[in-house]
């Protein structure tokens, strides 16, 4: 599994460290986030999507300032307002929360991105632009799993398991889109320094 729990924890850590000597609200905002390992950029966008009531894809103050409160972000009423601000760029008093998302995630270099679109085209064997179970089978071997070998989970169970991975812990479709895929490995990313040690690491956990 590309994206181990000890490149969650590093990060954790170091968002952490980070966080008392940042002023900036989106860069703390950002480390807020990363705290919770690699998908709280993700975890925070289907919290927005559930707020999003009407599916306009946009929030409006109240509603943006309600989505980082349940998500359990500690941000005041004055910091919140000035974020909002940061991303309404037209002043329209709403902002697209896609937009927000992406502005938010932490920056990848060129490198990265490309060989985290190979990853996921690999995996998405039909091209559908979504990574399901059906995908997972004959590129994934769940029989190397321990808790599969052992008795405890079938074949979908290890398959469903390895998708939550990507997704929010407060949502699991048991599907993997392209922006969850990249969200996922923005966060494993920003735990890692060296652009070639994250392409390596990338490379030999799918096999590129």
């Amino acid at each position: 599994m590309a994206g181990t729990s000890r490149h969650d924890r590093d990060m954790a850590m170091r968002a952490q460290q980070q966080l008392s000597g940042v002023s900036d609200p989106v860069e703390r905002l950002r480390l807020q986030c990363l705290t919770r390992g690699s998908s709280g950029i993700k975890g925070l966008g289907r919290t927005f999507k559930i707020m999003d009531d009407n599916n306009n894809r946009s929030l409006d103050f109240k509603e943006f300032q309600k989505g980082l409160n349940d998500y359990g972000l500690l941000i005041e009423k004055d910091e919140a307002s000035l974020l909002f601000q940061r991303f309404d760029h037209d002043g329209s008093g709403t902002i697209n929360f896609d937009e927000f998302l992406t502005t938010l995630r932490p920056p990848m270099s060129k490198s990265r991105k490309e060989v985290v679109m190979q990853a996921f085209r690999k995996l998405d064997k039909t091209g559908d632009g979504v990574i399901t179970i059906e995908d997972l089978r004959g590129i994934y071997n769940p029989r190397y799993h321990p808790k599969y070998q052992n008795g405890d989970w079938t074949e979908e169970q290890v398959f469903r398991t390895f998708l939550d991975n990507f997704d929010s812990p407060y949502d699991k479709d048991g599907k993997v889109t392209k922006e969850e895929f990249f969200n996922y490995y923005c966060g494993v990313s920003a735990s890692i320094d060296n652009d070639i040690y994250f392409i390596i690491m990338m490379r030999n956990a799918w096999k590129l």
